[in-house]
């Protein structure tokens, strides 16, 4: 996992690069606002973390431009500003968390380490994205309803990405299975979904890897 780390305290800046470091992460480590700017334009990261108070851009203009960007990429505001203010900045301009200075390095890798599994159990293809968790199912990040046996077909496709899966396996997914009623239900799918899903006639379906 690739980590931009935006600080201007080299003390501070240094402590959080070895931690991260060694924890596994790879980190890239800049001090300004401009170096992060190209930084971000040179790389893709999974993770932002970003001061607020650097030199040239601070960490608010940096990530509001990411966004509109369409950078959508998880990100940690670390500051000294502590006032809600400025917390509620944070968030409106696309942070996903935001943690006040002073704080135990420890925290923050455990934040970091929480939101990558949060992010593991999230499965995507295409314009779909699906919460192994809660089941939840976002269209274009926007939350669709999805009846019983759609939601479950739903899930072993997402989790067959590149395999065929066999009519028999489909159709047990079904209170009434029939070949009528699973053609139905793929058809429905594929409407919801967007997805190109393939027949391998007397076989069953597959969704190929985009």
């Amino acid at each position: 996992m690739k980590i931009l780390l935006m600080e201007d305290d080299m003390v501070l800046g240094e402590t959080i690069e070895e931690m991260l470091c060694g924890a596994g992460y790879d980190v890239t480590w800049v001090k300004n606002g401009e170096e992060g700017a190209i930084a971000s334009y040179d790389d893709k990261y999974d993770l932002y973390i970003f001061d607020i108070n650097v030199p040239l851009m601070n960490g608010f203009e940096l990530l509001e431009s990411l966004r509109e960007a369409q950078d959508e990429t998880m990100a940690i505001f670390i500051s000294a500003l502590t006032d809600m203010v400025a917390m509620t900045k944070g968030f409106e301009v696309g942070a996903d968390d935001y943690i006040k200075k002073p704080f135990y390095p420890q925290e923050l890798l455990l934040k970091i380490d929480a939101k990558f599994k949060s992010k593991k159990r999230t499965l995507t293809h295409v314009d779909i994205k699906f919460n192994q968790i809660s089941k939840e199912v976002k269209f274009l990040d926007k939350v669709i309803s999805l009846g019983a046996v759609t939601l479950s077909l739903l899930e072993l496709f997402i989790n067959n990405i590149g395999r065929t899966i066999l009519k028999e396996e489909l159709m047990d997914l079904m209170e009434h299975p029939s070949e009528m009623g699973l053609r139905v239900a793929i058809n429905k799918l594929k409407h919801i979904t967007k997805w190109e899903i393939l027949n391998i006639r007397g076989i069953g379906y597959r969704i190929d890897k985009s």
